[in-house]
C-alpha cells in the first residue's frame, strides 16, 4: 500500500505533455507499454531531422551527407553502449559490441542461428531457457534443438513466481552449452535473478543470453553486473521508433559468431567463389541500415538520460504497486502473478471472473482504456499457470494515478455488463 506522499508523486504525470499522442488525446488511457511505448516529441522530430538534413545511404558514400549519416549511426551505437554499461575499465563505450537489428526477435534469432556453431552444440547437450519466455526466445531454440539433437530444458518458477537457486542448480548442469533467459517476464512482470543464473551458466561452461526487451526500458541495466554474454532488446519499447533492435555481445564472442544475413556492406571482399567478412558489428548488418531509426533511438536515450532512469524506475514501481493494489481490491479480479506490486516491472496480468479477456479489452476500449488481452506470445507460460489467456495492464513513467483509476472504473463497468450489478 502506498503512503500519501507516494500517491502524491503519481497523482499526475509531468511527462504526458512530451508525448504527442497522449497530449493531443487526453481521453486516451494507454496501459499497453509492454507491447510498445509512446514516443516523445524529440524522437519524432529526430527522425524527420535525419531525412531533412542528412538523408543519404550510410557507409557507401564519401560525400558529406553520407558521412554524416554514417556518423549518426556510430554516435547512436556509442550511446546505446553507455546506456547498458557496455564500457571498458576507463568508462569508454564499446560501440563495436552493439549490433543493430530490426527488433529483439531478430536479435535472438541471430544468436540462435549462429551461437550453436561457436559452442559446438550437438546431441546430448542442453539449451536451457525458462517457461517464462516470450515466443521469440522459445521457438528459435526449439528449432535449433530439433536440428542439432540438443535437449531443450526449462527453468520453472515456484508458487511465488521465483526461479529458485535450487531450480537453477538442478537445471543448469554440465551438459548446458547455452542458457537463454528473459530478464523480466512480459506477462508476470517479475524480474529474474540473471546474475545468479549467469554465474551458474558460466560455472558449467555455458554461454549466457538475456532477453532484455522488458527490462532495458524500465530498469537501469548494466551488462557487466548482469554477467551476461549477449543481450537483446528493442527501441520501440523505450520511446524509440519501431524497426530498430539491438544485440549487445562480448567482442570475443561476436568475433567467433558467423554472419546471420549476407549481402551488401557486411563484407571486406568478395570473389567469384568466396567472401571475407567485415569486422563486427558490420558483419551482422547486411544491407541498408535504418539510419533515421538509429538517429531517433539516440534521441530517445537522450530523453531517458535527461529524466534520470533511476527516477523513472522508482515512479514506475509506485505505479505498478498502485495498479496491483487497486486490482486486488476488486473481488471479481484475479491477479496472475505476485501479489506484491513492487515485484511487477511495468506489467500486471489479471482476469475478470467469468469474462473472456478479449471481451474485457473490447469493453474497456469503449472508454478509451487500452490494455492487452490474449496469450501475450507466451503460451507455454500461461499453460504452466493453468490459464488460456489473460488481460494485461502495463505502465510506463508517463502514466499516472488517474490512468489506473480509469482502468478500475472500466473494470467495474465490465462486471456490470456481464452481471447486471
Amino acid at each position: 500500500m502506498l503512503t500519501p506522499d507516494q500517491l502524491k508523486v503519481i497523482e499526475e504525470s509531468p511527462y504526458k505533455a512530451d508525448f504527442p499522442l497522449l497530449a493531443k488525446n487526453p481521453d486516451i488511457v494507454f496501459l499497453d507499454s509492454a507491447a510498445t511505448s509512446q514516443r516523445p516529441e524529440q524522437v519524432l522530430a529526430a527522425e524527420r531531422t535525419f531525412y531533412e538534413t542528412m538523408n543519404a545511404n550510410p557507409l557507401r558514400g564519401l560525400y558529406r551527407l553520407s558521412v554524416e549519416a554514417t556518423e549518426s549511426i556510430e554516435q547512436a551505437r556509442a550511446h546505446i553502449a553507455r546506456f547498458i554499461g557496455a564500457v571498458d575499465s576507463a568508462g569508454r563505450p564499446q560501440a563495436s559490441e552493439i549490433v543493430f537489428t530490426r527488433n529483439a526477435s531478430e536479435s535472438l534469432n541471430l544468436v540462435a542461428h549462429t551461437l550453436p556453431q561457436v559452442v559446438g552444440l550437438g546431441p546430448g547437450d542442453d539449451v536451457v531457457i525458462s517457461i517464462m519466455e516470450h515466443h521469440s526466445n522459445i521457438i528459435p531454440w526449439q528449432q535449433v534443438c530439433a536440428a542439432t539433437g540438443a535437449n531443450l530444458v526449462y527453468l520453472r518458477p515456484d508458487d511465488d513466481y521465483t526461479i529458485t537457486p535450487a531450480e537453477i542448480e538442478a537445471k543448469i548442469g554440465p551438459s548446458a552449452k547455452i542458457v537463454s533467459v528473459t530478464h523480466v517476464s512480459n506477462v508476470l512482470g517479475v524480474e529474474n535473478d540473471i546474475a545468479a543464473i549467469a554465474m551458474r551458466a558460466h560455472e558449467m561452461g555455458a554461454v549466457m543470453v538475456v532477453d532484455g526487451a522488458q527490462s532495458v526500458p524500465h530498469l537501469t541495466v548494466d551488462v557487466h553486473e548482469l554477467g551476461c554474454d549477449l543481450l537483446a532488446f528493442s527501441a520501440h519499447k523505450m520511446g524509440g521508433p519501431m524497426g530498430i533492435g539491438v544485440l549487445w555481445g562480448k567482442a570475443e564472442l561476436l568475433d567467433q559468431m558467423p554472419p546471420f544475413l549476407t549481402g551488401g556492406e557486411m563484407i571486406d571482399s568478395v570473389t567469384e567463389t568466396d567472401a571475407v567478412w567485415a569486422p563486427v558489428p558490420q558483419k551482422f548488418e547486411a544491407g541498408t541500415q535504418d539510419a533515421a531509426g538509429s538517429f531517433a533511438f539516440d534521441a530517445a536515450l537522450t530523453y531517458l538520460d535527461e529524466h534520470d532512469m533511476d527516477v523513472l524506475e522508482e515512479r514506475e514501481r509506485l505505479l505498478a504497486t498502485y495498479l496491483t493494489d487497486q486490482l486486488a481490491a476488486l473481488d471479481f479480479v484475479k491477479i496472475v502473478g505476485p501479489s506484491d506490486g513492487a515485484r511487477h516491472v511495468g506489467a500486471v496480468a489479471f482476469n475478470v471472473d467469468g469474462v473472456h479477456p478479449h471481451d474485457v479489452a473490447s469493453i474497456l476500449d469503449m472508454s478509451n482504456v487500452c490494455i492487452r488481452a490474449g496469450h501475450h506470445c507466451a503460451q507455454p507460460l500461461l499453460t504452466y499457470l493453468g490459464e488460456s489467456s489473460t488481460c494485461r495492464a502495463s505502465v510506463a513513467f508517463y502514466n499516472d494515478k488517474q490512468d489506473i483509476d480509469a482502468l478500475v472504473d472500466g473494470l467495474k463497468t465490465v462486471w456490470q455488463v456481464f452481471n447486471g450489478r
